[in-house]
Order: structure tokens, then C-alpha cells, then sequence
């Protein structure tokens, strides 16, 4: 099936949004703002997981949602009901988004505080899908990067299944499961996700399966009978080792007879590495060793890493609630702030030097080191073109970053240009073909679950002088004494 990402009935796509983004723009189409050019950047400030990077997803979700996004008779005839006033509301019968938005290109790896969207265009078009890319970026990039810390824990090889969709949060299981597998995962039990993005679909049974039959032989048996190339069966409804894996064994010897062969035994609770273990050498001694085992149950990347350090005998993982609610970390904390205002670089100034903004429309270049690793990125004014000597600590400036004769790539691309998506489509599986090439080109040392570390992030010094002469500039203006800058 061809690749569709129409996520949202027309009716919604205009109101899909925070209620204060549509005031404001009402209100700059009663100031005569409309035609007012403006810049946005994109960006997160703390990586999510206590980890040390976030794999960037859902740009492919958001183009789409962008490209149709309108005001249909019945949306502005909501919208009047709500009080907007009617000639704002003639307006909107005729827009839509025409910006242009520069982009990473999906499934690339990044780091806090790189604007890594930057999105151009009215003061309307850019302010009004504010809500719209926060929603679909800080998702997808927080399930994707949960995905690939899960991929890490588990090493290459072995078969990563997203089983999240019952406890996700409504349809976001849809997203989830495309992040997941953009982020390493193999495929998932979602079916509609698997039809809407061409992605695997896979599954096993439930213990009602099993409990619906007289006995759990006979449930095997009748399953194996009507799903003989895919049969999976679970083994612990009532006794796992001396009950469910002894009659999977049964099963699938009298599948061999038939020229079948069984695929694999689920085990979804219990001392997982143990069970596993035992069930594994019964397989074996059985001549059945090519059964796979697959384990699920409240797993994450710290479980299967326990699991791995155990010697456990499982061969595929089933990750379901932990997965797709980003556990522990319910968000990414991306934001979306103002940059340039009618070709006036502007910034926010704040009592948290963390939370300050960077002025100007910028791009990103990242370093690589003689051994084609990633060796730290600069956040430049997109006239810099590179290279650098060094670049500068955004913080602290007096600490820099020497990439005097480094390799470079610049990061941002044109991904939108009036409103039409200017990338050719990309399928789930090449976006995740992307994030393995990428993740090999980062230090393990940025990978660990302990004590990660932080990727070098710096700005250039025409940036950093354009950054101090803006907020200097601020500062005489509303006299703000003792800057922490």
C-alpha cells in the first residue's frame, strides 16, 4: 500500500492547534500584520531518558499535515460560533500554509538546543502551526529515540516488535509505532499502522485463546492447524515449564511430521531469563532449535540489558507500554521560538541563561574526526558556509571547540518551499536504514545508559557577536540591569 499520512479529517487540520495561536493571528490580521515576514526555529533543551542524544522524527507526518492544511466551510463556521469575527473569517476561507521550512532530515541524530527546524513565511502561516509541529516533532522524535536506546540495549540481530498499541494514547499509537521502527524496531502488532506506513505486522495470541479451549494442548493444536508457516504459541497461561513449553514441544514435533515447523513460544511473565533458559535447552533437547523465544512483558531498555547481561535465551522482544509512552519521560521538551521578525534578528532573553534564544536564520554543521566520528556541532548564521577553526561554548564563550581541518556536512536542508513538500518520500524502512548509519558515526560514549557524554554544541563567533549585540541592543532598551550573560 502506498505510503499515506493523512492522520487528520479536513475539517480539523486548521483547528488543530492551540486556542491562543488562533487569537493571535486574528489579531495580526486586525493589525494589518498579515504580510509580516517571519523566521521560527525548532529545537529541545534537554535530551529525554537521561540519555545523550534524540533521534529526530516525524517531519515526513508533519510536511503532509502542512500541505493540507486549510479552513473548509464547516471549520470556519466552528470558529465563527466561537466568536472570531467574520472578516478574519474570510479571510482563512482562502489560506492555507505557503511557508518554506528548512529541515534534519528525519531520522537524524541530535542534541539539545540546535535549531534543527526553521520554518519561514507570514506572521500567520508561521505563528498558526506552531501546536501542529510541536505535536507531531516531540512525539515521534521521544518514541523514535526510546526505539533506539531499545535497539542498543538489544544489539543487532536479534527481532524488536513494538506490542504498544493497547496502551498507547489513543491514535498516537499510529505515530508510535512509526517512530519505533524508524527508531530499530523490526515491526508491530498494529495493524493499521502496519497498512498506513508499509510496515511488518506481526503477532502472536492471547491467553484467551487458551483458556477458550478445553485444554491448552488442544488450543495449540487447533492454532497450529489453521497458522502452521506462523505459529507462535503462548506457554504460560498455566504452567510454563512443565505445561506450556511440554505441549509447544508436542505441537511442533507433530508439525514436523506435516513438513511444518513450529516458529516460536512467547513467554509474557515470570522470571524471564530463567524460564527462558530452561525452555531453551527443553527446545533443544527436543530437536527443535530452530524454535525461536520471544519474551514481552513491561519491558525497556534497562530490563532487556539485564536480560542480555543474564545470558537469557531469547530471541525476539516484544516492547508494548514503556515503548510508546516514552517511559520515564512522558514528552521531549522541543519548542518552537522566534528568530528573525521582518529581517530583524530577535532573541528572548530570560532570568535562565538556558532558556535565552539564539537570533538569526541558522544552520547546523556538523564535525567528524579522522575516524568519520561525530566530533561536535556548530550552530551558524546559514551565510556560513564553513569551515571553522573553532566555535564557541554558547554559555560560557570562553570555552571552545578547535575543528580547525575537520571534515563537515551543514545539516539543514529545504524540506518545504511555498507550501509544497520539496523531498522526495521516504519509506519507514530507508528512515531507518538512516538512523544505523548515523548512530554508527556516534561515540559509544554518547550511547551508555550511565552517565552519558554531552555532545559538544557550540555556536559560531559571528553568531555569538550577532547573539551579544541583539541582546545588548534589549538590554538598553528596557534598561535590564545585572544580564547573566
Amino acid at each position: 500500500m502506498e505510503q499515506e499520512i493523512l492522520l487528520l479529517p479536513e475539517i480539523l487540520t486548521g483547528l488543530y492547534t492551540d486556542y491562543y495561536e488562533l487569537t493571535m493571528i486574528q489579531g495580526y490580521y486586525l493589525e494589518g500584520k498579515q504580510k509580516e515576514r517571519e523566521v521560527f526555529d525548532y529545537f529541545f533543551r534537554k535530551n529525554p531518558f537521561e540519555g545523550g542524544y534524540v533521534i529526530f522524527a516525524g517531519l515526513e507526518n508533519l510536511l503532509r499535515l502542512l500541505k493540507n492544511f486549510k479552513y473548509p466551510p464547516k471549520t470556519l463556521d466552528y470558529l465563527s460560533q466561537q466568536g472570531f469575527k467574520d472578516e478574519f473569517l474570510r479571510y482563512l476561507e482562502n489560506f492555507s500554509f505557503r511557508g518554506d521550512i528548512f529541515s534534519v532530515r528525519e531520522g537524524e541524530i541530535i542534541f539539545p538546543n540546535e535549531p534543527v527546524v526553521r520554518v519561514e513565511g507570514t506572521i500567520m502561516e508561521t505563528q498558526v502551526v506552531e501546536t501542529l509541529l510541536l505535536n507531531m516533532l516531540n512525539f515521534e522524535s521521544l518514541i523514535a529515540t526510546k526505539a533506539s536506546r531499545i535497539r542498543e540495549a538489544v544489539g543487532e540481530g536479534t527481532i524488536v516488535a513494538d506490542f504498544g498499541m493497547r496502551r498507547a494514547q489513543g491514535v498516537a499509537s499510529l505515530q508510535a509505532a512509526r517512530a519505533a521502527v524508524i527508531g530499530g524496531f523490526d515491526n508491530t502488532s498494529n495493524v493499521a499502522a502496519a497498512c498506513l506506513y508499509d510496515l511488518e505486522a506481526t503477532g502472536t495470541m492471547a491467553h484467551s485463546w487458551i483458556q477458550s479451549f478445553e485444554d491448552e494442548l488442544t488450543a495449540f493444536r487447533t492454532y497450529a492447524a489453521y497458522y502452521p508457516g506462523h505459529c507462535v504459541l503462548l506457554v504460560d497461561t498455566y504452567d510454563t515449564l512443565n505445561s506450556g513449553v511440554p505441549n509447544a514441544i508436542r505441537v511442533g514435533q507433530e508439525l514436523e511430521k506435516k513438513g511444518e515447523k513450529l516458529l516460536g513460544i512467547r513467554i509474557d511473565s515470570g522470571d524471564l531469563a530463567y524460564i527462558s533458559r530452561k525452555a531453551r535447552k527443553m527446545l533443544d533437547e527436543a530437536g527443535l532449535g530452530y524454535v525461536k523465544i520471544l519474551a514481552s512483558n513491561q519491558l525497556d531498555e534497562w530490563i532487556i540489558r539485564s536480560l542480555e547481561e543474564q545470558k537469557a535465551a531469547i530471541d525476539i522482544f516484544g516492547v508494548g507500554t514503556k515503548l510508546v509512552t516514552g517511559h520515564p519521560d512522558a514528552a521531549l521538551d522541543g519548542v518552537y521560538k522566534i528568530s528573525v521578525d521582518n529581517d530583524r534578528p530577535v532573541m528572548k532573553l530570560s532570568e535562565n541563561i538556558e532558556k535565552m534564544t539564539l537570533p538569526g536564520r541558522k544552520n547546523i554543521l556538523r564535525f567528524t574526526n579522522g575516524d568519520g566520528k561525530f566530533a561536535g556541532d556548530a550552530v551558524v548564521l546559514e551565510e556560513e558556509n564553513g569551515p571553522l577553526d573553532q566555535f564557541y561554548h554558547p554559555l560560557y564563550p570562553q570555552k571552545k571547540k578547535q575543528v580547525k581541518g575537520f571534515g563537515f556536512e551543514r545539516l539543514l536542508i529545504p524540506v518545504m518551499k511555498d507550501g509544497e513538500i520539496s523531498i522526495p518520500r521516504t519509506s519507514v524502512q530507508q528512515l531507518s536504514g538512516y538512523v544505523r548509519q548515523r548512530m554508527e558515526k556516534l561515540d559509544d560514549s554518547h550511547k551508555r545508559f550511565e552517565n552519558p557524554h554531552i555532545y559538544k554544541v557550540g555556536i559560531s563567533e559571528k553568531l555569538l557577536r550577532l547573539r551579544d549585540e541583539v541582546r545588548n541592543n534589549i538590554m538598553s532598551k528596557y534598561t535590564i540591569k545585572n544580564p547573566k550573560l
